[in-house]
């Protein structure tokens, strides 16, 4: 199984961007996903969580500029970041729980990360 982001890229604050996440591989359900971000000296941190019923949770400095959503056919989770600030630069990392099938334990998973830069 793999989950494997896209969507990172530098741009001017202020400005938008969207990441994306796909798993893949042999899944019989996707439980929680989410997206954690680590910044350079620090740890990485939740940013944003969805379940598999659509309930989302976003950490304080995102709120009412981020939106998390999925599409559970495409095992995707998508994070759709506007009003950027330099302070969420950051590698970006998909995160997601994930049974291959019956008999099969829930297991978590991460992305690669993907690079975002936010220039003041």
């Amino acid at each position: 199984i793999q989950l494997v982001e896209s969507g990172g890229g530098l741009v001017q604050a202020g400005g938008s961007l969207s990441l994306s996440c796909a798993a893949s591989g042999k899944i019989a359900r996707v439980n929680d996903m989410a997206w954690y971000r680590q910044a350079p000296g620090k740890q990485r941190e939740l940013v944003a969580s969805i379940s598999s019923q659509g309930v989302t949770n976003y950490v304080d400095s995102v709120k009412g500029r981020f939106t998390i959503s999925r599409d559970n056919a495409k095992n995707t989770v998508y994070l759709q970041m506007n009003s950027l600030k330099p302070e969420d630069t950051a590698v970006y990392y998909c995160n997601a729980d994930i049974r291959r099938g019956v008999g099969f334990t829930l297991r978590n998973y991460w992305g690669q990360g993907t690079q975002v830069t936010v220039s003041s």
